[in-house]
């Protein structure tokens, strides 16, 4: 079994910075992508950042220039470090991995549809 859990929410008004954290604990064979997510209500759920194993980022739009993200391989942990905010950034975010892990001492299977529970970001004043 594999878990993601996000850390960093909160509120900041316009123009702060804050700082997500996505730990992933299991059976980890390889992580080979994570990424972050953010859904807004009445909104489809949208990529915000990713990064796979070889270090190859991709951010949306909206967000380039102002986040980035990270990746700490000992701690299987992904960061997003986001600058800059602005109210149309308040979302929920999610964060998501595609791991191959241990499903018996034997076989590794893969999952690209790992999520976290969410964390709320709400850029106001």
């Amino acid at each position: 079994q594999v878990q993601l859990v996000e850390s960093g929410g909160g509120l900041v008004q316009p123009g702060g910075s804050l700082r997500l954290s996505c730990v992933a604990s299991g059976s980890i064979f390889r992580i080979n992508a994570m990424g972050w997510y953010r859904q807004a209500p009445g909104k489809e759920r949208e990529l915000v950042a990713s990064m796979t194993s070889d270090d190859t980022t991709t951010y949306s739009d909206s967000v380039k220039g102002r986040f980035t993200i990270s990746r700490d391989n000992a701690k299987n942990t992904a960061y997003l470090q986001m600058n800059s905010l602005k109210p149309e950034d308040t979302d929920v975010y999610y964060c998501n991995a595609d791991i191959t892990y241990y499903s018996s001492p034997y076989y590794r299977r893969r999952n690209s549809d790992i999520w976290g529970q969410g964390t709320l970001v709400t850029v106001s004043s």
